[in-house]
């Protein structure tokens, strides 16, 4: 039996999210998932082939579901980096952010460890901007990676590029 209850407050805190298997309509990976967002967007996700166990991996068509967690945490992240600076009315032409990790050996393979370093690129951002918007993020702002923060040690770093 499902419930629904419709309230404002959902629909303004709350995110939803309805993943499928499609490993039983016939398409090419036994293993893969479509994710329909509410906000109407649709991301694919495949596991790792299993040469033991055919039957049970993926095909290497999409990113896996631990990549997309990953991912989200870096674009979680990025887009408080260039707000706050925006905000403090930075010259900003470019953020990125790469994310190195590390799970746990046995299940269930949390991450253990997550770096990331961002890559500011700009015309006279001060270093201690850069330095506040990143820590801003990581212990305020970044629902992702303060959630992550819970079982996986975060660590940051940058580099600003003048443009």
């Amino acid at each position: 039996m499902t419930f629904y209850v419709a309230s404002r407050f959902w629909s303004f805190y709350g995110m939803e999210c309805t993943v499928s298997w499609t490993g039983n309509t016939g398409a090419r990976s036994a293993m893969g998932f479509v994710a329909e967002t509410g906000s109407g967007h649709v991301l694919m996700m495949d596991g790792a082939p299993d040469a033991a166990k055919p039957e049970t991996g993926g095909q290497n068509l999409a990113a896996r579901p631990m990549e997309t967690v990953l991912a989200g945490t870096g674009g979680c992240t990025a887009y408080d980096v260039v707000l706050i600076l925006k905000r403090g009315r930075h010259q900003v032409e470019g953020v990125s952010v790469k994310l190195t990790s590390e799970r746990a050996q046995k299940d269930p393979k949390v991450f253990t460890s997550i770096h990331m370093h961002f890559t500011v690129k700009g015309k006279g951002i001060p270093a201690a901007a850069v330095e506040r918007a990143v820590a801003l993020s990581h212990e305020t702002y970044c629902s992702a990676s303060i959630m992550l923060g819970k079982t996986a040690r975060i660590t940051t770093s940058f580099d600003l590029v003048e443009v």
